[in-house]
């Protein structure tokens, strides 16, 4: 239920018949989660020192990021109100801007050196301050002023990583530009100028040049170069252009329940992910209505209000819905999930804008089915409207180096579901997974997209020297079908295929029949897996404390003791599953070149074969 500080007036059903929410509730949930922070400031509120695991940077510089990443959220609710907000939050930050940037007080922070953590937080502080300039920074005292651009200005001559850090300099130096402090021209240009050589297409950027499509497009990529447009007053036709394009398929990623498909690094940032939704709305460059951009961004907050996030002390915790660490990474601090500030960038709207004041309306999910093909990313999302469940058919992103990662390397993923990722369920690896089972289980590894379009998508990877893996995916609704061929001499190995984990607080109903495993949860939500060929035995791997979703969790998986040619049927679905009846009515052929399914209505796929498979398995 939506607590009480969030409850909606019934008239304004009217205005947001689907969520319910509206600008008030945006900034009632902004001023709570500001004010929630008040216990844990220092005394001259330059740092916040939140409870948690503390990162890699250290205590000093966990609290930099506990001012610097609500204070995104801060500005962006005073300048979204025009400066009417109690006096008392404009002067928090203040006094906090004027201690951390002191030398001589002992809550200063760390000068910026060559990638260090502090490159992030100045980011967030120098888009802070130009968004509420004419509340905050220009009644700052001057000696203030001057500290504070003496500090962010240490970014000049400074080293990033080649990756989205380049734009916090971008960003920064703009900023201390337009200011009057110390920058580097060349070096504003040279992140800009890097971000070309990563854009894939489709409006997608991999982050440093590797293939690694996630999140990030939405946290960084697209909204920094807008955010320095806004600061320097360049054109902005380019990142316009690509944003518009990257929302028609972004708008994908978000279950009818406003829940994001789960994948990818930093996912404790949250509804963060929202940026680019308003930065749409913010540019004029989106494909929404503006009441669809409302309700998309009101059913992603709401979704994680209704599951307790913020949490009963009112704080942004490094999990999921709870806290779960295995979904964080070791750069994560108590503070880092408040880059969530950057999914409330619609406040900068004003309140008589149509994304505020035009009824909700339905996105695609909400009437039909969807399926959406990323080429450039090698992904393929696929939606059903009767449960409103998004999955991310995943052909084409990995991590880079290493690639493996439970949030990268899964065949799939989806807005219901997360990967197994507790160290215990990431050895067995299991679930969206083809493994050869010799003496280990083989790793995914580097992921070769070669198809994406339509309703299908493929690539190969390699799990062992000399060894192919191809696999190829057709969707359709809550359906996958996966044809794997596994080429090349794989020595005696069996091989082994697991569908979705599903996990909840109870452990999850399973079942097995001949050709098929299933786990259910108590809310119904079914993951399956049917063999349809090549398969020999089928069974659920059960775990605890390994996913982000629930500490009981369940994965049914598919065997067969050697390799060769596997199709199988994986179902993710909130109806009812019936795989016995399935596995009956499904038709599967095989030929040296050639898989064609025959669906029960008629309908048919064909998937091309290499012929290379290994030829010791059973035709």
């Amino acid at each position: 239920m939506t607590p009480p500080f969030l409850s909606l007036p019934p008239t304004d059903r009217l205005l947001s018949p689907r969520t319910g929410w509206t600008r008030a509730h945006w900034e009632a949930l902004a001023d709570h989660l500001l004010d929630s922070l008040t216990p844990y400031a220092s005394p001259g509120f330059a740092q916040y020192r939140l409870p948690g695991r503390a990162s890699w940077s250290g205590v000093a510089l966990d609290g930099l990021e506990g001012f610097a990443r609500p204070f995104l959220l801060a500005a962006f609710r005073i300048a979204g109100a025009r400066g009417q907000v109690p006096a008392s939050l404009i002067e928090r930050y203040a006094a906090g801007l004027a201690a951390g940037t002191d030398p001589a007080s002992p809550e200063a922070w760390p000068a910026l050196t060559d990638c260090s953590q502090q490159m992030v937080e100045a980011a967030s502080i120098a888009v802070g301050l130009h968004e509420s300039r004419e509340w905050l920074w220009d009644r700052l005292d001057p000696g203030v002023q001057e500290r504070v651009l003496a500090w962010l200005g240490g970014f000049v001559g400074k080293r990033t990583w080649d990756n989205n850090w380049m734009l916090f300099q971008t960003v920064t130096e703009e900023f201390v530009k337009s200011a009057g402090g110390p920058y580097a021209q060349e070096e504003i240009d040279r992140g800009l100028a890097r971000i070309e050589d990563w854009y894939a297409g489709d409006g997608w950027y991999t982050d440093g040049g590797s293939r690694n499509f996630d999140y990030y497009n939405a946290f960084a990529l697209h909204f920094y170069p807008i955010m320095w447009t806004r600061m320097s007053g360049a054109p902005a036709e380019v990142y316009r252009s690509r944003l518009a394009e990257f929302l028609t398929s972004f708008q994908h990623f978000f279950g009818s329940d406003g829940a994001p498909v789960h994948h990818g690094r930093s996912l404790c940032y949250r509804f963060g992910a929202l940026a680019p939704v308003w930065l749409g709305a913010l540019a004029e460059a989106t494909p929404l209505e503006p009441g669809q951009t409302r309700k998309l961004a009101s059913s992603v907050v709401r979704h994680f209000v209704e599951r307790g996030v913020p949490d009963e002390r009112g704080l942004l915790s490094l999990g999921w819905y709870d806290p779960f660490l295995p979904a964080t990474q070791s750069y994560s601090g108590p503070a880092s999930p408040y880059w969530a500030s950057k999914g409330f960038l619609g406040l900068l709207l004003p309140p008589d804008d149509p994304v505020w004041t035009a009824a909700e309306r339905p996105l695609p999910l909400d009437e039909g089915d969807v399926v959406a093909a990323i080429p450039a990313a090698g992904l393929l999302l696929h939606g059903t409207r009767h449960d409103g469940v998004v999955r991310l058919v995943n052909h084409g992103s990995d991590h880079g180096a290493p690639p493996d990662d439970p949030h990268y390397a899964k065949l799939a993923y989806s807005s219901r579901t997360a990967p197994e990722a507790g160290a215990q369920a990431w050895a067995r690896n299991v679930d969206n997974h083809l493994a050869l089972t010799g003496p280990e289980v083989s790793a995914r590894g580097e992921i070769h997209p070669l198809a994406c379009a339509g309703r299908t998508a493929s690539s190969w990877h390699s799990p062992a020297e000399g060894v192919t893996v191809t696999s190829a995916s057709v969707v359709r609704g809550a359906w996958e079908i996966r044809v794997h061929e596994v080429a090349g001499e794989t020595g005696p190995a069996g091989v082994r295929e697991g569908g979705y984990a599903v996990a909840c607080a109870s452990a999850p109903a399973t079942a097995t029949g001949r050709g098929w495993a299933l786990a259910r949860r108590a809310d119904g939500l079914t993951s399956a897996i049917i063999a349809l060929y090549g398969w020999q035995h089928a069974g659920v791997a059960s775990d605890v404390a390994a996913n982000a979703f629930g500490p009981r969790s369940a994965t049914p998986y598919l065997t067969a003791d050697e390799p060769g040619v596997h199709v199988s049927l994986v179902v993710l679905s909130g109806d009812a599953v019936h795989p016995a009846a399935l596995r009956d009515a499904i038709e599967v052929e095989v030929s040296d070149d050639l898989v064609v399914v025959a669906f029960p209505d008629g309908d048919r796929a064909e998937v091309a074969l290499s012929g290379r498979y290994n030829p010791r398995c059973g035709r």
